[in-house]
């Protein structure tokens, strides 16, 4: 390759690293973001952050005696009466009540019962909505930011050139040790 051709390749692929770098920060930091919150689902729900209240049932409670009125009458005590949707037995001992975001459970032979709050979790319901491919048309910009992701990693080895930390002296060892892990989770996973 000619002196002139190599600085032209040069020119253009750190335009290119750059600008597509720039381009895709936003998206970069969304996903990685993302990305760690999904990783630990084990230990949290990224989603939603779910609230458990005991509460206290005094009255004698069996299938006949639930009514509306009754369901409507234990959500008050709790504020939570305008926010009845339904209820039904699940089975012989326990009584669900739905309400917005959540639901109140009731075991009717040990009058043992809770609310259950169910809300988005603020910025990580947003971020982790995009982390899931929504829609055909994000579906392809996603396609389109791993694309640019995949030249912005190839750019990256020909960024420094004619030094001790270029592609064909140090790099090549962090590239290989970058590989190693990968290749070594698939066997050991």
């Amino acid at each position: 390759m000619s002196s002139n051709s190599l600085r032209i390749f040069r020119k253009w692929n750190r335009i290119l690293h750059r600008d597509i770098g720039y381009f895709f920060f936003g998206l970069t930091i969304i996903y990685c973001i993302s990305g760690i919150a999904l990783n630990h689902k084990k230990d949290w729900n990224p989603n939603y952050d779910i609230t458990y209240k005991d509460i206290t049932i005094t009255d004698s409670i069996d299938k006949s005696t639930v009514t509306k009125e009754w369901v409507l009458s234990l959500l008050k005590k709790y504020h939570e009466e305008n926010h009845y949707k339904k209820y039904f037995f699940p089975d012989a001992n326990t009584l669900k009540i739905f309400i917005d975001n959540g639901a109140v459970s009731v075991n009717m032979k040990s009058k043992e019962a809770y609310i259950e709050k169910i809300t988005k979790r603020p910025f990580f319901f947003e971020i982790n909505f995009l982390h899931y491919n929504p829609g055909k048309w994000w579906l392809w910009y996603s396609d389109t930011f791993c694309l640019g992701m995949i030249i912005i990693a190839i750019s990256g080895l020909f960024i420094i050139a004619k030094s001790k930390n270029s592609l064909t002296k140090r790099g090549i060892w962090f590239i290989i040790a970058g590989l190693i892990v990968p290749v070594l989770a698939l066997f050991l996973l």
